[in-house]
């Protein structure tokens, strides 16, 4: 069968043909960027990306050694003077797990309350991870390296797209080529090639939304701040304007700033200011500080109609624009490619339902469609006049909580603007909840909890670190461990859960659990690849299990897709092309 061909060589290109690599499946990427020679070029440390505890889990699983990033010690948010809010997080390899993020105070009128302490949650939390994003890049193309079945190919431009029932033909043109066309053969091809997507305009999918939702002035820098290791949400100090800052390793830090909305140019000398007031603003005066970086960018909100067209999808920022009020567009790029490729993956070796693959755009779309839902109507409560005052009023009448909770929630992964979402409309599960379903601490359709497991082999593992492979099947059984498996593995529920396991419509593997939140004993887990919930249900039912299992999987292979008409340049409708053209002036 023909490889998987992937264009564009950024995070989400490289994650999503390392995830399919590890699914056996042979990947083409086509580049458009020269090869690694060019990489020193790109080297920017205004440009840093915030991963998410589970994402940055996600590349560790796929063999990404991220060691230019950093976990911080915690989050601070500052308003005035005044510390509202701290959120310490576990260290490094620490076994804190998530928990809820502090109460917010309300400081409406005060100045300054010596001694006031801002309340953290009972337990650290795992941190996000932050580094440079040409770092990850490095990191991703080594990690790709080793993988005899990836081939990267550099200066490939794609010119031309053409379908059929079995495949995708793709036409590539490089800077020097003139006329002369490579063509490749795929059975299915995935646009990750950024926000001028040139598989997005030959698929003739509308990306319509808003330009320059926010703007920033960053800057990246080396200084001893007050809060070595710890991130800080600034609002309102008593010298310059909103700032955040985040640690990098060695003593850097990236600051932003958010900009008017008058798209007026930010002069160097305005930049220095803007560094000048919060380094005094935290220090009392600006301590000495080495300039690194520097830059300006706008953050637009834009949603592709269709992710999916025949054999051919879209990623990452081909398929959507975020990233108002902290939230972040490569994390949710790589979330893209974790969803995508076990489907793609079950698709290439076994074939694969409609729903099946469908069901990448329903998830993914309705998960970023909530999340830009959500910023558009915080954004002008959290911007506009009236500030935290407007946003208690609209948005969360009689809440002690203010806008600086819902920025920190968009910064670290929580509430509507963060927390990962919940596939609850997803086609694949079964058409009605089966009897013996049972309520357990994680909703169906959202990522489970982590919990350590025991494989029937004996080995010991966390749970979340078997995702990126079959089904998970788990077993809540108090008290398995402390007895030899040899005593548990014959005995009690164990053989016919087994059996059951066995008899799948698709592969799965079987782990037992002392316990897991929520879920009384003899609860039956069922965990997609990417680690969401299919099903908690009371004993072993081996139908209900199979019922899961091929909802799970989108139901029997009935094709690999409908035939798509050929899509070549320019060839969209009128209607369609000028839509397309609207949408993207």
């Amino acid at each position: 069968m023909d490889p998987v061909i992937v264009v564009g060589g950024g995070p989400v290109g490289l994650t999503l043909a390392l995830a399919l690599a590890r699914y056996e499946v042979p990947v083409t990427v086509l580049d458009e960027s020269p090869d690694e020679a060019g990489l020193p070029h790109e080297r920017r440390l205004a440009r840093t990306v915030v991963l998410r505890p589970d994402t940055a889990a996600l590349l560790e699983r796929l063999g990404c050694v991220t060691s230019e990033g950093t976990r911080w010690a915690g989050w601070r948010t500052l308003r005035r003077r005044t510390e509202v809010a701290r959120i310490p997080f576990a260290p490094p390899g620490g076994a804190g797990k998530a928990v809820e993020p502090a109460e917010f105070e309300d400081a409406e009128d005060t100045e300054e309350h010596p001694g006031d302490e801002g309340r953290a949650g009972p337990a650290a939390e795992p941190s996000p991870l932050h580094l440079p994003q040409h770092a990850l890049t490095r990191e991703l193309r080594a990690a790709l390296a080793g993988e005899a079945d990836v081939r990267v190919v550099h200066d490939s431009r794609v010119a031309l797209l053409r379908q059929d029932s079995s495949g995708v033909t793709a036409h590539t043109r490089g800077d020097n080529d003139g006329d002369n066309h490579t063509v490749w053969r795929g059975s299915y091809l995935i646009g990750c090639d950024g926000a001028r997507s040139v598989i997005r305009k030959l698929l003739g999918a509308r990306f319509p939304g808003r330009t320059a939702v926010e703007r920033y002035a960053v800057a990246a820098l080396r200084a001893e701040l007050p809060w070595p290791g710890e991130a800080v949400l600034h609002r309102s100090p008593p010298r310059g304007d909103e700032v955040t800052a985040r640690p990098l390793p060695d003593g850097v830090w990236r600051l932003d700033w958010p900009l008017p909305p008058d798209g007026g140019l930010v002069t160097p000398d305005a930049l220095l200011a803007r560094v000048g007031d919060s380094l005094a603003a935290w220090c009392g005066e600006a301590p000495a500080y080495e300039l690194l970086d520097t830059g300006v960018y706008a953050v637009h909100h834009r949603l592709a109609r269709r992710w999916r067209c025949g054999r051919a999808f879209l990623a990452g920022d081909a398929a959507h624009l975020l990233g108002a009020l902290g939230t972040q567009g490569l994390d949710e790029g790589l979330l893209d490619a974790e969803n995508l490729a076990w489907k793609l993956a079950l698709a290439w070796h076994h074939g694969a339902s409609e729903a099946l693959l469908d069901s990448y755009q329903a998830e993914r779309r309705e998960a970023v469609a909530a999340r830009l839902r959500t910023a558009d109507r915080m954004l002008p409560a959290v911007r506009g006049e009236g500030g935290w005052r407007t946003v208690r009023r609209t948005l969360v009448p009689g809440a002690a909580r203010s806008h600086d909770a819902l920025l920190t929630e968009g910064h670290l992964g929580h509430g509507l603007l963060g927390a990962p979402a919940v596939h609850s409309r997803t086609p694949l599960l079964p058409a009605a909840p089966p009897a013996s379903s049972v309520l357990v601490g994680t909703a169906v359709g959202a990522p489970v909890v982590d919990v350590p497991v025991t494989a029937p082999d004996g080995s010991e593992v966390w749970l979340r670190d078997r995702l990126g492979g079959d089904l998970l099947v788990v077993l809540v059984a108090p008290g398995t461990g402390v007895w030899e498996r040899r005593h548990w593995l014959g005995a009690g529920l164990m053989p016919g859960l087994a059996a059951a396991v066995s008899a799948l419509p698709t592969a799965a593997e079987l782990l037992v659990a002392e316990g897991y939140p929520g879920a009384d004993a003899h609860t039956v887990l069922m965990v997609r690849p990417d680690g969401r919930l299919v099903a908690a249900l009371a004993g072993v039912r081996a139908a209900e299990l199979y019922a899961c299992a091929d909802a799970a999987r989108g139901g029997a292979a009935g094709g690999t897709g409908a035939p798509a008409e050929a899509v070549r340049t320019g060839a969209a409708s009128p209607d369609e092309a000028t839509s397309e053209a609207t949408a993207n002036r």
